[in-house]
């Protein structure tokens, strides 16, 4: 009977064997993939973590290069406020100029010259002044009306050193009119512009006069510079010059 089951037995002890050995041998292969895959994980955190920290260190450096070139874009707005500053101190070299020699055929006008008005044949001093622009008369008793469609205006000049100069009426068309302002206010005042045929000595012009009350003024007529300009020189210190009257 032992006999016949001594074969059973030996089989029963050999699968017990293998069955033992094969779940030892899974247990270390399951155990090595474990440890396979933490090895994995840890080598992927630490590539992880080294490429954040490139990125800190890329964007650090990125925040210094701004920072630098912010410094030199002021070093050099500095450097060139200070090449202006250094070139607005340098003064200007002064040149000066030689005055203008009278050519030989030259008229020459005194600081005042009496000047005759065309239209009603008379004479009225007048003032030369070079730092007027424009000439200008001591129009009273403006009138404006209209003539073929255009504005025109008559006045009388006016010259308190000579009564009766008022008499006669001047008419003219307007050429435009003007905005002038008010030394004593901001008001402004329109007003008219003409042209009017004139004479000072050997000069016979056409001129355009702004009308205004120079009542205040020494003298009824105001030649400005549109008027001499390119035509005639102007001696301050003498008066008369080519109306042959005694100089002042």
């Amino acid at each position: 009977m032992f006999i016949r089951l001594t074969p059973v037995l030996a089989l029963v002890l050999l699968s017990g064997c293998t069955l033992t050995n094969g779940e030892q041998y899974h247990q270390k292969t399951l155990t090595a993939l474990q440890d396979s895959e933490a090895r994995i994980t840890n080598k992927i955190e630490n590539l992880t973590l080294q490429s954040s920290n490139q990125v800190d260190y890329i964007e650090s450096l990125e925040t210094q290069i701004t920072e630098l070139q912010s410094k030199v874009e002021q070093l050099q707005t500095t450097q060139q406020q200070a090449l202006e500053n250094n070139d607005r101190k340098k003064p200007e070299p002064k040149v000066l100029a030689a005055p203008p020699a009278p050519a030989k055929n030259q008229i020459i006008l005194g600081a005042i010259e009496k000047v005759t008005i065309d239209s009603i044949n008379q004479s009225f001093d007048a003032r030369v002044d070079t730092g007027a622009t424009t000439s200008s008369l001591n129009a009273v008793d403006i009138e404006m009306f209209e003539r073929n469609g255009k504005d025109w205006v008559r006045f009388h000049l006016s010259d308190p050193e000579q009564p009766g100069t008022d008499q006669n009426w001047i008419e003219a068309p307007v050429i435009r009119y003007v905005k002038i302002r008010q030394s004593t206010n901001d008001d402004t005042e329109r007003r008219a512009v003409v042209e009017l045929w004139v004479k000072v000595g050997a000069i016979k012009e056409k001129a355009q006069f702004t009308l205004a009350d120079r009542s205040q003024m020494s003298h009824p007529v105001l030649l400005g510079r549109e008027f001499i300009r390119d035509i005639a020189l102007v001696d301050v210190s003498r008066s008369y010059i080519q109306t042959g009257q005694k100089n002042k």
